[in-house]
């Protein structure tokens, strides 16, 4: 339930197969649409980071039911944007809704995965956001020649399904008692019996701590791609390869169907290992050759269809089997530092990406614009995997088998200690 929570939220806010109609439609250019899209994701991202520990006090599900059902008739009133005002306005309320409910998500899926299966548990959990892409893209795909092409029939589809999911999660999901959400499990056998007599949770643990910032700078910065194409996908390949939008939306669907697929089996496989750090560097680093590869595409107009789905389905799979296995990671380190604070964790994620996005949507127009192309910009999102595999060392976690058998260390009890840092790694 909590995935499909993920999915949902992620749904609702879906627009990029809209955009390559959306603009013209609406006399908009890219720079103003990028602006509108900035100024959605600064609201999300403060919303996110209020939900984030708000849920670690209140509990997930409480703030997550009532945000979701309104985020799915708040997408019905898309179909009455008809300027770029009406546009913002409603992309910022959206975004404050959403922000707050999918913030809930990852901590409420961490509550229920120990850690012999975290990384399958959050690749699954990624399954929302990619797999609302790739819902998105296929509906798109299938429905726009139907409806003559008006974008506006996406937002009426999204907004029913939504609605629709909305009421079966509402009636199918369950919280964890705040005791239990304290509590650090390493199998489903291991149950730290009470975690009441620990020292209040101090947001400080997480916030001055420098690996927790070289996690999320990194991811932020490995994601640079990944939210240029949720954005911008459909709208690069039509203005790019002048293919149409139905066409668009097909090449992004195998983007993203291969990418769901790498999300759990390769979380699977670091669960049966329990390596996180290995799996994100190796498949990094073949995300960095793909990317460079596509980058030589953006050079030729001409290339066809077949060859960018292969093309974006390598990469989208690179992609998913590094993202899974590091989320396990940046949540177990975060649950080492104080496993009463995954919403805070969640909210400083979603916070910093969403800030990377808004940084995206104001500086890639404006670079695509001066330069009459995309391909400066995917070299400019080249160096951000850079970046991640740069930062990798100061994240904690074995790289091998033959280091994780000689740090093994039982998880002690919160309450058993006054500080509430745990130093096994």
């Amino acid at each position: 339930m909590a995935v499909l929570a993920s999915l949902i939220c992620s749904y609702e806010a879906a627009i990029a197969p809209a955009v390559p109609l959306l603009l013209p439609d609406l006399h908009m250019d890219l720079v103003t649409y990028g602006l509108i899209t900035a100024s959605a994701l600064v609201v999300g991202a403060l919303a996110g980071m209020v939900a984030g520990p708000l849920s670690d006090k209140l509990g997930r599900v409480r703030i997550l039911i009532p945000l979701m059902g309104l985020t799915s008739i708040l997408a019905f009133t898309m179909t009455l944007v008809d300027t770029p005002t009406h546009l913002v306005i409603v992309r910022c309320v959206l975004a404050l809704v959403e922000g707050m409910a999918i913030t809930t998500t990852a901590p409420l899926v961490r509550d229920y995965s120990p850690r012999m299966g975290r990384a399958q548990a959050f690749g699954f959990w990624a399954w929302g956001p990619v797999g609302a892409n790739f819902i998105s893209a296929g509906i798109a795909s299938l429905t726009l020649p139907m409806f003559n092409n008006a974008w506006q029939s996406q937002f009426i589809i999204i907004g029913t399904l939504s609605l629709i999911a909305s009421v079966v999660i509402a009636l199918n999901i369950a919280d964890l008692s705040p005791r239990l959400r304290a509590e650090v499990l390493e199998t489903e056998k291991v149950v730290i019996e009470n975690a009441e007599g620990a020292p209040p949770a101090k947001f400080s643990t997480l916030l001055t701590n420098p690996m927790v910032w070289a996690h999320v700078i990194g991811i932020s910065a490995f994601l640079l791609l990944y939210l240029t194409v949720t954005g911008f996908g459909q709208l690069i390949i039509t203005t790019t390869f002048h293919k149409s939008a139905a066409e668009a939306s097909f090449i992004m669907a195998m983007f993203w169907v291969l990418n769901l697929t790498t999300l759990f089996l390769a979380g699977r496989w670091s669960d049966t290992l329990q390596l996180r750090r290995i799996f994100s560097l190796v498949f990094s680093v073949l995300s960095l050759v793909v990317m460079i590869y596509f980058a030589t595409l953006l050079g030729d107009p001409n290339t066809s269809t077949v060859t960018l789905a292969i093309t974006g389905a390598i990469l989208g799979g690179a992609m998913g089997a590094a993202y899974s296995p590091w989320m396990a990671n940046y949540s177990e380190n975060s649950e080492d530092l104080d496993p009463r604070l995954q919403g805070l964790t969640w909210g400083i994620f979603y916070l910093v990406v969403r800030l990377a996005s808004v940084a995206l949507t104001i500086i890639a127009p404006i670079i695509v614009k001066q330069t009459g192309s995309w391909q400066t910009w995917i070299i400019v999102c080249v160096v951000g995997v850079a970046v991640f595999i740069v930062l990798m060392p100061f994240y904690k976690g074995p790289w091998t088998r033959a280091q994780l058998a000689a740090t093994q260390a039982p998880v002690g009890d919160i309450s058993s200690r006054e500080d509430p840092v745990v130093t096994k790694r």
